[in-house]
């Protein structure tokens, strides 16, 4: 950086546009590459994971990648708190292109034992691309995080529409290579996650997350010691870091949260853990209502999506099921990353709250639609699209609320914590919905799937006090 972050707030605000910009360039550019790697073996990990354990560990299997990206966000946001956010997404990467490589050589011994651990490291790929969303907001303006942050979540469409239809013509290349049959997109995906880890490590400078603190401790020490609101706000974590109060000016429109959402109760050591994050998250009101939308919705999602090309393999033989579930699932995906940005723009617009009980009321759509289709297969794909948009709901604004309601030097830790319980619920859902899909079936599956909802929207209508931190006035 040109200007020294010593210098008067005004020159440090100066400085932050173009590193933002630059950030988000290759924070989309990873995102494209990383979505490419993280859907080409999702959209076949369920039948490969039939073939080689069965239909009933099929959802286990699953599930593995699931659990690995949650329980990886412990160890890669520690890291991220102590030394920048490249680091962190650099060793998620590399992790889930082993976890690729794995999963090829399972594929290969028919191994289970080396199955489930191979998807679990292949979570990697998945927590990676989730901590992305969240570097995006660092160094965003207060009243463009949600739509920065979304633009990320959006960069993942790209590829991730594309993948699963590339899955086919990756199984017969990697066939005629001698691999396994489905074994092949797996190592595509080992391929995309080394490409993404080796851009960041050469072109993520300066670190987003620690040019904000930098910018929060110069904010810090040019305002005087005394009670009362900060007179001015850096871009991005400077504000949470210094607000002492609630803030209410500025309040995004239809009640949500302001840009100096962050009391001075919220913050925590630099690196502290999953237990201070958790003492973090109990005193904010508004940071467990993010977690508990990303983390409802997340679970709902997988529930319904991760048994979806197992309910059409029932009704298509085995030569067309490869070419359904990659339509399928790419309108699926679509729905999930392709409106982003206008959900993104709705949630600075209306307010965090309004837009996570839009996203609610997507859900509860798309299970009723996909229960009732039956085996026919276009009301199927209109369901997945309505549950991608209630993911994205829940998601987009979820993730800003509990960003902005914390302070930047727990930050990493609280969104670790937040993709911890996630990815455990989406993984409970993963585990349980192989079991419910042989035993009761879909329809029954996504009307489970529906009443998961309940507590998240019992929290979205809770009254608030006036002047509660984090909350709407």
């Amino acid at each position: 950086m040109a200007t020294d972050l010593t210098e008067p707030r005004t020159a440090a605000r100066l400085d932050v546009a173009p590193i933002q910009r630059r950030t988000m360039r290759l924070l989309v550019t990873t995102q494209i590459i990383g979505g490419i790697g993280v859907t080409i073996g999702i959209s076949v990990g369920a039948l490969l994971a039939a073939r080689v354990a069965g239909t009933a560990l099929a959802g286990i299997a699953q599930s593995a990648g699931v659990v690995g990206a949650a329980l990886l966000a412990v160890p890669v946001t520690r890291i991220m708190a102590r030394h920048g956010r490249r680091p962190g997404l650099v060793l998620a990467y590399t992790v889930g292109a082993v976890g690729g490589v794995l999963v090829v050589l399972a594929a290969a011994t028919r191994s289970v034992p080396l199955l489930l651990l191979g998807m679990l490291l292949f979570g990697g790929g998945t927590a990676a691309n989730l901590q992305a969303r969240y570097t995006a907001v660092d160094l965003a303006e207060p009243a463009r995080r949600g739509r920065q942050l979304s633009l990320i979540v959006w960069a993942t469409t790209i590829g991730a529409v594309a993948a699963p239809n590339f899955a086919a013509l990756a199984d017969r290349v990697t066939t005629g290579w001698g691999l396994p049959a489905l074994a092949g997109p797996f190592a595509f995906s080992a391929a995309a996650f080394v490409l993404a880890a080796a851009v960041l490590l050469g072109l993520l400078r300066p670190d987003p997350l620690l040019t904000a603190r930098r910018l929060a401790a110069a904010d810090a020490a040019s305002v005087p010691d005394g009670p009362g609101p900060v007179a001015a706000v850096p871009p991005g974590g400077a504000a949470a870091a210094t607000a002492p109060t609630a803030g209410t000016a500025g309040s995004p429109a239809g009640g949500g949260v302001g840009p100096a959402a962050a009391p001075v109760g919220a913050r925590a050591p630099r690196g502290a853990g999953m237990r201070a994050a958790w003492s973090v998250v109990r005193a904010q009101p508004a940071a467990r209502l993010g977690i508990a939308a990303v983390a409802v919705g997340h679970l709902v999602m997988v529930a319904v999506m991760a048994m979806t090309p197992v309910r059409l393999g029932e009704s298509h033989a085995d030569a067309d099921v490869l070419r359904l579930v990659g339509i399928v699932l790419s309108l699926h995906i679509a729905g999930m990353y392709a409106f982003s940005p206008l959900v993104g723009w709705l949630t600075d617009r209306l307010g965090r709250r309004a837009v996570i009980l839009g996203g609610v009321g997507l859900l509860l759509a798309a299970c009723a639609v996909a229960g009732t289709a039956g085996h026919h297969t276009p009301r199927l794909s209109v369901g997945l699209v309505l549950l991608g948009l209630g993911w994205s709901g829940t998601m987009v604004a979820g993730s800003t609320l509990l960003s902005e309601s914390v302070s930047a030097d727990v930050r990493p830790s609280v969104q670790g914590f937040s993709d911890l319980i996630m990815g455990l619920a989406g993984a409970g859902a993963a585990v349980l919905s192989g079991f419910v899909m042989q035993v009761a079936g879909y329809p029954v599956l996504t009307l489970l799937a529906a009443v998961a909802t309940v507590p998240l929207v019992a929290l979205a209508l809770r009254p608030v006090p006036t002047g509660a931190p984090g909350e709407e006035d």
